[in-house]
Formats: structure tokens, sequence, C-alpha cells
């Protein structure tokens, strides 16, 4: 029987589809950056559409154009309204710390040797002609080059704030003609699959639907939650530019594992405040040693499991190989989707290739 199953044709049809999906994913990777603000607008849409049709059915607003316009109002306020609470703590911090910086590098070149051999060398030959002589030659040229580099600034400045300009409106473009007609991307596109396809393939794009439906909910919940108790453990022990490392590191926490990048700024911000407050290097990076763990351990011990549950099931390791590999093949998007698609791959496997009940 196994062998009248494996015929020729099917090892054919295997081997196209091995083959299409391989360019799928070599396109989407070609086209990653295209893609991106597509993405980016379609997630934010699927956030949103509950909230427009709750406006619609529920508030009585008969038009859809009314319904969008007035949720995105609402959240760009309440966006608004957040960034008015948190960002001026950040930049009052953000400023005091980089005096901070100033004053501990300048003290520290003060009174290094290297700074009084330098002193030492230039007073020995200020009355060299030949070092006058290169410095006034050198000085036209350093002008020049820095008005170059000043203006290359400026431009560089200029063009990258208006592709991010650009961006965004793109992406909200994007967002707006989604809502418009959500229903119809949303189920509409199953007519173009044949007939014979589209019962395995509604099934397919179902699973991951549901995938990514409970995937992105718990980890955004998660990383509010994470972002918050960092600020608070950070306020606790007194540690510089708290609020805003702690919501970096929430925000980081949106990918499993990235939190860890936030180890670089909180180290460097621990010797910023050793050298102006005189106290221990190792006993603030101790105190905020044992913020990380204690705020990782509320995470795994009762914020996964109660919020995430088994929705993943993979194991670390599984979580790390999953990200790399995805990340590898489809950039920034790939990160954002490894866990979900790698969940639905082991799914099927075990479904369809060891022939396990799901």
């Amino acid at each position: 029987m196994l062998e009248r199953e494996i015929t020729f044709d099917r090892v054919i049809r295997w081997i196209l589809v091995a083959l299409g999906a391989t360019a799928a994913v070599l396109l989407i990777n070609r086209l990653s950056k295209v893609l991106l603000p597509f993405f980016i607008a379609w997630i934010l849409a699927y956030m949103i559409y509950p909230f427009v049709l709750f406006l619609q059915n529920k508030c009585r607003l008969r038009y859809r154009v009314l319904s969008i316009a007035v949720a995105l109002i609402i959240v760009l306020a309440v966006i608004t309204l957040v960034a008015f609470l948190v960002v001026p703590p950040i930049i009052e911090e953000s400023i005091r710390m980089s005096k901070l910086i100033t004053i501990y590098f300048h003290d520290t070149l003060a009174s290094s040797e290297v700074f009084a051999n330098v002193q030492n060398m230039l007073q020995n030959y200020a009355n060299d002609d030949s070092l006058i002589k290169l410095i006034q030659h050198s000085s036209v040229i350093e002008a020049a080059e820095n008005i170059l580099f000043q203006g290359w600034q400026f431009l560089s400045s200029t063009i990258n704030f208006a592709i991010g300009l650009l961006g965004s409106v793109v992406v909200l473009l994007y967002l707006f003609f989604i809502l418009m007609d959500y229903e119809k991307l949303s189920s509409g596109w199953i007519r173009f699959i044949p007939a014979s396809k589209r019962n395995f393939t509604g099934m397919v794009v179902q699973d991951v639907k549901n995938g990514m439906n409970s995937y992105f909910r718990g980890q955004a919940l998660i990383a509010l939650i994470v972002g918050i108790l960092f600020s608070i453990g950070f306020l606790i022990i007194d540690f510089p530019m708290a609020i805003g490392l702690g919501l970096f590191i929430g925000l980081l926490n949106l990918i499993p594992y990235l939190q860890l990048v936030g180890f670089i700024p909180t180290i460097l911000l621990a010797l910023v405040k050793a050298a102006d407050t005189g106290q221990s290097f190792w006993v603030i990076i101790l105190c905020a040693l044992a913020v990380f763990a204690v705020v990782q351990t509320i995470q795994d011990a009762f914020l996964t499991p109660r919020i995430m549950g088994h929705v993943m099931g993979l194991n670390p390791a599984i979580i790390l190989l999953s990200l790399s590999i995805w990340g590898s093949l489809l950039g920034i998007i790939g990160l954002i989707i490894a866990l979900p698609l790698t969940t639905l791959l082991i799914s099927y496997y075990r479904r369809f290739i060891l022939g396990e009940a799901s």
C-alpha cells in the first residue's frame, strides 16, 4: 500500500511545492523592505478592527469612513496622552545623564596622564614655525571638511526625516484602505484558490490566524506588564532613566529573549551613576541584576503561564533556533512571526507526517 501511495506524480508535486515555498521565501526576503509597511498596517488594522466595529454597530456610526476616522483619532489621542506622561521624564533624565557623562569624561581626561602629556607636547612645540605653518595649512582643510561634513549631515538627516515621514504616510494609507475593506480582504481571497484546494488552504490560514491571535495579544500584554515592572524596579533602586529603560526593555520583550539587549544600556548607566554618586559600581549593577532576576521570575512563573498558557509549547532552545532561522530568512518580519509559524509547522508535521492526533 505504501508503494501505491508514493507515486512519481506525487513526488513531482511535492518537489514543486518545495520549490514554490523556497521561491516565496526568497521573494519575501527580497521585498521585505517594501512589504514591511503593509505588514505593520495589517497588524494595526487587525488590532483596531474590533474597535471600528464597536463604533459602527454599538455607537451607531453609520459610515465605515467615519468609524475609522473616530477610531484613529481616539487611538492617536491615547498614544499622545501616554507620550505626554512618559516622554517628559525620559527627556529630563536623558539631559541629566548627558551632563553627567560629559562631566565624567571631561574629569577623566583632565586627570589622566595622556591629557597632561599632550598638553606638555603642545607647549614645547608652540614656538616651532613648522608646526604653526602646519596648523595654518591644515586649518583651511579642516574648515572645508567641517563645512562639507555638516552639510552632508544636514542633507542626510533631512532625507531620513522625509523617508520616515513618507513611510508613516504609507502605513496610514495602507491602514485606512485595509480597514475599509477588511471583511473582503480577510475572507474574499479564498476565491483565488482552486476549488479543490480551498478546504486545506482555509484550514491552514485559519490555523495561522489563531496562532497569530494568541501569540501577538498575549506577548503584547506580557511586554507591557514587564515594561511597567522594570520601570517600578528601577525606580525603587533609584537607577538612572528608570522609566525610559524599563519601557525599552519591555518593548524588546515583544520578541522572546531580546530583552537581554537591555543589559548594554544598563551597564553603561550603572557606570555613570557610580561616577556621579561615588557608589560602588558593583553594588549598583548587582541591584540592577536583582531587578532583572525578580522581573524575569515573575514573567516565567506567573505571566507567561497564565497569559500565554501552553499556546506555543516550545523548548527555549527551539525558540532561539526558530528566531535565528526565520530572522535570517525574512528579516524583521521573520522575527515577528517566527514562533507562530514554527508552532504551526511542528503541529502539521505531527499531524500529517507522523500521523498523530491533533
